[in-house]
């Protein structure tokens, strides 16, 4: 397996090369790629780790060399969001660098697993698949917005809030990946009820989470720590699927499959093409539904934003 990492040097993506250098299957190889000049540097830290993972590390204007033979590419390159920012205000700096970076993808490894980690992720997919569409290489099987964080976060909130065992906590999170597009389905986890004040502040406090991580960094960076542990966690159900194993499942933000929107999150099969299928989600609470519906304008929106863009 090779996984290549774009934006490798920055505080997400050293987080997730060391986590995949940890527990990537051994044999397989970790690219790691930054426009930065001390990404070959990130590489020769990593590679005295003991573990049977090749690393190699490229920097510079051109990719391409990292992305040769991958199987899985993982985009976390971009601006960070600071205080007082919100995830749009990251759009005309980062729409730039993944156009850019998709581009070298479409022409190195078109067949390559892309997941998307880039704020503002509503948008950021969108550009990848016109960029991929334009190229004449576009599966939306193979084109994932990582949405991870907000199911890891659902799972750690809920346990702290009753008292749970973290890994006895399963929540499927469904919309997009910012603000009140975030919608964790709480009246789904099993063995577990909530009053409705406190599906309302948990609700709140999942969809603003990230401003939570900006505002206690004070303006030192945003979540790069547990954006590398959700990253990894999909990258290594993207490798199980490659790999064959049945009954990989993991909320992502994709393209086909919803009734609401073109991208919209929620439960997939993975397999050895990516997506095997979009898994339906159970009937919703009135909460969850209103939520949902009051959600799509938004959704819709930044979603044309990416799409106008590329035109």
């Amino acid at each position: 397996m090779k996984v290549a990492v774009l934006g490798a040097a920055g505080g997400i993506g050293q987080a997730l090369a060391l986590l995949l250098k940890a527990q990537l299957p051994a044999g397989s190889q970790l690219s790691l790629y930054d426009i930065a000049p001390v990404t070959p540097g990130v590489a020769v830290d990593l590679s005295h780790i003991p573990t049977n993972v090749e690393v190699k590390g490229f920097a510079g204007e051109d990719p391409s060399s990292a992305l040769d033979g991958a199987d899985i590419v993982l985009i976390s390159a971009g601006v960070a969001r600071k205080p007082g920012m919100d995830r749009s205000d990251l759009f005309n700096i980062n729409a730039g660098i993944v156009r850019n970076l998709i581009e070298k993808v479409a022409k190195v490894c078109p067949k390559a697993l892309i997941g998307v980690i880039t704020n503002p992720v509503n948008t950021t997919v969108a550009i990848a698949a016109e960029v991929l569409k334009q190229a004449g290489v576009y599966d939306p099987k193979r084109l994932f917005g990582v949405t991870t964080l907000d199911v890891i976060r659902s799972e750690t909130f809920i346990a702290q809030a009753k008292g749970l065992k973290v890994e006895d906590v399963q929540v499927n999170v469904i919309g997009g990946h910012s603000g009140v597009t975030i919608l964790p389905l709480l009246s789904q986890v099993n063995g577990v009820t909530f009053t409705d004040d406190e599906i309302a502040a948990l609700t709140h406090r999942i969809q603003n989470a990230g401003t939570e991580v900006v505002e206690a960094k004070a303006g030192g960076g945003s979540a790069t720590l547990s954006m590398g542990q959700a990253a990894f966690r999909f990258c290594m159900s993207l490798v199980r699927g490659l790999q064959g194993q049945t009954n990989v499942v993991e909320c992502a933000y994709v393209d086909g499959g919803s009734e609401h929107a073109q991208f919209f999150a929620q439960p997939v099969l993975l397999g050895r093409n990516g997506v095997e299928k979009v898994l339906p989600y159970r009937a919703l609470s009135e909460f969850e539904t209103q939520a949902r519906d009051s959600m799509l304008d938004t959704l819709t929106g930044d979603i044309q934003l990416g799409t106008d863009f590329m035109k």
